[in-house]
């Protein structure tokens, strides 16, 4: 069996926010990729698996995916942050890839084989009005998406008022009202339905800016109008909360894209409080924690739809629809679109072909990387030591800080 024999951390992008994981094996070209990017903390990601798990997976049989896993997992004692698993995903997904070079299959054959013949996405439309928005939501209906998620000018958008009282004393950000939003977006939504009847499904991101009252209240709103979901309605913090939402809502709820815990889900999944879990693959450990999450949502009805993202990369996506190819306890996957020069870097990227996903048969996860073109891709590469990209926060009318 190959043996690891190196470890190299690629970033690209116009920001250098991609980090793509190479590991090396040593059987002459065998080699495999994963993602471990992190829009806000590259340079983290990078020295962590420079310093603490490259040392100590290199020289460990590639093949033994699960022990490395748990190795790298337990491997700086505290565990569970959103900055450990995405380096271990990385490593991960890129052992993977080279077990499905080695037994030449793609690895949703050695995660059982297809279930599908291609993975439904939904896309993302947005606008400042409801006039913008709706010319959104025509245009990927036409392309062929029968699921799009509906955003009234961004997370918070509907719910964005004046400064009340102006302040020195923070950050400009923008100022969120909780009332003017649970009264924007269930209009947002009644006239989506008036405009394209209810065979077109909708989806909508909360993005944890309410109250817990205020999110059961939004919810129950929302319940005519046959969601696909309502993503993201409670903090990560107050999860119990999901059972006054199901004790009053019929609104199917969307939730995990902050969980980082590999049992985080767990509760909210066995009581059935949730309908999708929603985690994103490279921020909950790679693909040996998602297969087994996937296996669980399955005996309790509840389904998958693997967070993407608009800052993530092309291998995250592929290794989420490797999974969505194998697993029944799929429901939906969040598309992400790239320039054709990005494309170009990643030769075997998925294909998006009318609201679908469609992965190659080649063997592994079927993706890889120009190196060189990955490198063209950076803006400017010595701004890399000076990265600086934190989280945009909003505020509520008075000043305080909203979570995310």
């Amino acid at each position: 069996m190959a043996k690891i024999s190196a470890i190299q951390c690629l970033r690209t992008r116009h920001d250098g926010s991609w980090v793509i994981v190479k590991v090396f094996t040593d059987q002459d070209g065998l080699y495999g990729i994963g993602s471990a990017s992190d829009v806000y903390q590259p340079g983290a990601i990078v020295s962590l698996i420079e310093e603490l798990l490259a040392p100590l997976v290199i020289g460990r049989d590639a093949g033994q995916i699960e022990d490395i896993w748990q190795t790298m997992y337990t491997s700086g004692y505290w565990r569970n942050g959103s900055t450990l698993h995405t380096a271990m995903s990385g490593i991960d997904m890129a052992l993977w890839d080279i077990k499905g070079k080695e037994a030449g299959l793609p690895v949703y054959q050695l995660l059982g084989g297809v279930v599908r013949s291609a993975v439904p996405c939904y896309a993302h439309a947005n606008g400042s009005t409801y006039e913008q928005l709706e010319e959104e939501v025509t245009v990927y209906q036409e392309q062929g998406y029968s699921v799009i998620r509906c955003q009234l000018g961004g997370y918070g958008g509907g719910g964005f008022v004046s400064e009340r009282q102006p302040s020195t004393i923070f950050p400009p950000a923008n100022r969120f009202d909780e009332a003017s939003y649970i009264t924007a977006i269930p209009a947002m939504f009644e006239k989506l339905c008036v405009r394209f009847g209810m065979n077109l499904s909708f989806t909508h991101d909360v993005h944890e800016h309410l109250t817990p009252s205020g999110a059961v209240a939004l919810s129950r709103q929302l319940d005519p109008y046959r969601l696909f979901f309502l993503e993201d309605l409670l903090q990560s913090e107050h999860t119990d909360w999901y059972r006054s939402v199901k004790q009053t809502s019929t609104t199917p709820q969307a939730v995990g894209e902050l969980f980082v815990h590999p049992q985080e889900w767990l509760p909210l999944v066995k009581e059935r409080l949730i309908d999708f879990v929603r985690m994103r693959v490279s921020k909950a450990g790679g693909i040996t924690p998602c297969r087994k999450i996937a296996a669980v949502c399955e005996a309790f009805g509840v389904r998958t739809a693997w967070q993407e993202g608009g800052e993530n990369d092309p291998v995250n996506q592929a290794a989420a629809a490797h999974l969505d190819m194998a697993i029944m306890s799929f429901g939906i996957q969040e598309i992400n679109h790239f320039r054709t020069e990005e494309q170009e870097a990643f030769p075997g990227h998925a294909v998006l072909d009318g609201g679908y996903l469609k992965l190659s048969d080649k063997p592994g996860l079927g993706i890889d990387i120009d190196e060189i073109k990955a490198q063209a891709l950076l803006r400017d590469p010595g701004s890399l030591t000076s990265y600086h990209n934190p989280y945009k926060l909003d505020r509520k009318p008075d000043g305080t800080l909203l979570r995310p």
